[in-house]
């Protein structure tokens, strides 16, 4: 297997760096550098507007293997109410550029604020081209992380967040789990039926396009389709 070539930039304070990761993260370093927005999403930001927000896609490694970092939202949330994603939210104006630093410093700070985690055992390897959700008009930055040194992780309120969960990288990739989602407007998307929970929407999009890229992705039955109120 060919190795990334490794990076070690400073944007404003923050380290940007793939120096030191663990081999199995090579690939996903490596999909980062080349992907382009339209290999992840067909839902690409408008020239302007927009509100500029990030997430983390945190990588681990625990008992089971490689893991990633995931979260369900308050089920008596406005929006997005009981379904999983990955830790993030909407830039504060402390945060910096949005086109630079902002991102970077937003993915750790909202993780910090939804799961407790310290974002000091964190090094961010790579960012994803940004990516728009047009139900909410979010802008989205993908950081991604490798958490070098684990932290204890939980609910930080109750109220916005329904529990703090990792998933192996192995069950996100068996075909036993992998299923088409069917949103009520026949909209229809990837899905992983993973922790008791269905990962969909945005989420499970840039899931399914990380491991493609990261040559991970395994051949699954994509005629299996759940509706959005699957219950394990």
């Amino acid at each position: 297997m060919t190795r990334a070539r490794e990076t070690h930039d400073e944007v404003d304070g923050v380290v940007v760096s793939d120096q030191g990761l663990p081999e199995w993260l090579a690939p996903v370093a490596r999909a980062a550098r080349t992907v382009q927005p339209e290999q992840l999403s067909r839902f690409l930001p408008p020239e302007s507007g927009g509100r500029q927000s990030a997430v983390l896609i945190l990588f681990g490694e625990g008992a089971d293997g490689p893991e990633l970092l995931l979260m369900e939202r308050a089920g008596t949330l406005r929006s997005h109410a009981g379904q999983p994603s990955f830790p993030g939210g909407a830039l504060d104006p402390e945060d910096g550029d949005p086109l630079t630093v902002g991102p970077l410093r937003a993915a750790l700070r909202e993780a910090e604020e939804e799961t407790g985690l310290d974002p000091t055992g964190v090094q961010i390897f790579g960012v994803l081209p940004r990516l728009f959700i047009p139900v909410s008009g979010f802008v989205v930055t993908p950081v991604l992380g490798w958490w070098r040194t684990p932290s204890p992780v939980s609910p930080v309120d109750p109220a916005e967040t329904a529990r703090v969960f990792t998933v192996p990288v192995a069950d996100l990739t068996d075909p036993a789990n992998r299923a088409t989602t069917v949103h009520p407007s026949g909209h229809r998307g990837p899905g992983f039926l993973v922790q008791d929970a269905l990962v969909w929407g945005f989420t499970a999009g840039v899931i399914d396009r990380i491991l493609h890229y990261a040559e991970w992705e395994r051949p699954w039955d994509r005629t299996n389709q759940v509706p959005l109120d699957w219950r394990a």
